[in-house]
């Protein structure tokens, strides 16, 4: 099977581990079927930023970033299992504190296959982390690097600084990556105008909107709407407009 998270394609096949997050566009391939997996359905914010050691589950670019092949299936299995099986038991405040222990013994065992340590030694990527984290609440409203410099209290040069270490991109270029996603993603999966989806990333004029799409993807918002299917795709955790 075929899957695209948020327009990058990915093959998951049998033993294949796929994480999307609330807000991705996700895509599976004509003719192919989601069917036969198990799935885990969790709300956002149900562990504390501090609460799984380096682990932060909402992150867009936390564990799960891209499938994981599993090494050994029949343990996740098993997991998944023992999760299915206690979620329909009795319920009460034993059974809920059971399934959360469990879900977030699952993400330690994600962390762990992914490779994703404990960085908190490393003060360019706290720094990186920091900044991407407050870029998540913020670029729908500013997409000036002295704003988020600012508000954490360092200067433009260490943002810079610390987003080439960990991702080789310039500050401006992170924030300006992380609004032509959201773009995306809204021309793909809504049916908000192309005015709208720039409004709602603070474009105040349509073609000011469209000339930042091009220079970010080569396409004018249009024909990125009208493209292959692959563009097209459901956004985990967003109702959308029906048919």
């Amino acid at each position: 099977m075929h899957a695209d998270v948020d327009f990058t394609a990915h093959l998951a096949g049998p033993g294949t581990l796929l994480w999307a997050r609330p807000g991705q566009a996700v895509h599976f391939e004509t003719g192919s079927s989601p069917s036969g997996t198990a799935t885990v359905v969790f709300r956002p914010g149900l562990f504390g930023p501090e609460e799984l050691p380096g682990l932060y589950p909402d992150d867009p670019d936390g564990p799960g970033r891209t499938p994981i092949v599993l090494p050994d299936p029949d343990v996740f299995r098993a997991v998944f299992d023992h999760i299915a099986t206690d979620a329909t038991g009795p319920p009460g405040k034993v059974a809920a504190a059971l399934l959360r222990h469990q879900l977030a013994a699952l993400l330690l065992r994600i962390q762990l296959l992914d490779g994703a340590g404990d960085d908190s030694g490393n003060v360019e990527r706290r720094t990186f982390e920091r900044f991407r984290r407050r870029l998540e609440d913020g670029y729908p409203h500013s997409r000036r690097v002295e704003d988020y410099a600012a508000e954490l209290g360092c200067s433009v040069r260490t943002l810079t600084r610390a987003s080439l270490a960990v991702t080789g991109r310039t500050a401006k270029q992170v924030v300006d990556d992380r609004v032509a996603l959201q773009a995306r993603r809204l021309l793909a999966a809504t049916d908000l105008s192309v005015a709208e989806v720039g409004r709602s990333l603070g474009f105040a004029e349509p073609t000011n909107f469209g000339r930042f799409f091009h220079r970010e993807t080569g396409l004018s918002p249009g024909h990125f709407r009208g493209g292959p299917a692959e563009h097209s795709g459901g956004i985990p955790g967003q109702r959308l407009p029906a048919d």
